[in-house]
């Protein structure tokens, strides 16, 4: 068996831009010191997601560059791998996107949001491309908040690479009036989470999906196993990390692989 720990670190959304690099360091090293090999934060937490009635200051690529450079440093101090969720400029264009860290520090590469929800069209630019990484034994795929939930070739396409597992960092929060759950995927919540445990059953692998903290928010952080069953979830709208140890012999990917286009 190989076992890999993973940590979700689920946050209030930051109250500054300068907040979200202070606490996003903060949790790389309590992680590390739980002993994840790899820990993924939500839906740009990095300098706050643009939306849903947040209004971060305007981003600039000197603040995400440097900002992203005290992050990999932290990431090489505690010697663990990073999944930070982000935006980046792109030929003037603003992307919803995940920058991936080695433990050594070394920016391995972005995720942008591909499938943008249609309220996103006025503030961020769709990405093109899908790819995988690769932290020691584990290989592993994102898909951002709408892409896994409505997405499912989102998934399957990382599997098929050979992922074990996709992270799947979002923003989710109540709406007014809406139902409150307090256990996973409860039949009276929305289909979100009902959609993750579909995403790993049909394709055989791991999904773990990492929210913010935030009060009545209908969806949480969670892991759910190749079988589609859930591993763990964590507290909701309660802070802090959620620690999962994956059995990677059992993401086969089996059903992924079987898989022929109609």
């Amino acid at each position: 068996m190989t076992t890999f720990r993973i940590a979700l670190a689920q946050l209030p959304y930051p109250a500054t831009p300068a907040t979200s690099i202070d606490d996003a360091c903060r949790d790389i090293a309590q992680a590390a010191e739980d002993g994840a090999g790899l820990v993924c934060f939500p839906e740009c937490y990095l300098p706050g997601y643009r939306g849903l009635g947040h209004n971060p200051p305007p981003s600039d690529p000197a603040f995400l560059t440097a900002a992203w450079a005290r992050v990999a440093a932290a990431a090489a101090s505690s010697r663990i791998a990073v999944i930070l969720g982000t935006e980046r400029f792109q030929d003037g264009a603003l992307l919803a996107t995940a920058l991936v860290i080695q433990p050594d520090g070394t920016q391995d590469g972005f995720q942008d949001k591909v499938q943008l929800d249609p309220s996103e069209d006025d503030t961020y630019t769709p990405g093109h491309g899908r790819r995988v990484f690769q932290v020691g034994p584990l290989t592993f795929g994102i898909a951002i908040c709408h892409e896994g939930w409505r997405y499912p070739e989102t998934v399957r396409f990382a599997i098929r690479a050979g992922a074990h597992i996709v992270f799947h960092p979002h923003l989710h929060e109540a709406e007014p009036g809406s139902f409150v759950p307090s256990s996973f995927a409860d039949p009276r919540n929305t289909f979100h989470e009902k959609a993750l445990l579909c995403r790993a059953a049909e394709n055989t692998c791991y999904v773990a999906s990492v929210n913010y903290a935030s009060p009545g928010a209908p969806t949480t952080s969670a892991v759910v196993n190749p079988d589609g069953t859930l591993l763990c979830h964590h507290p909701y709208a309660k802070a802090g990390l959620l620690l999962a140890d994956l059995d990677l012999t059992q993401a086969t990917g089996l059903l992924a692989a079987r898989y022929r286009p109609v």
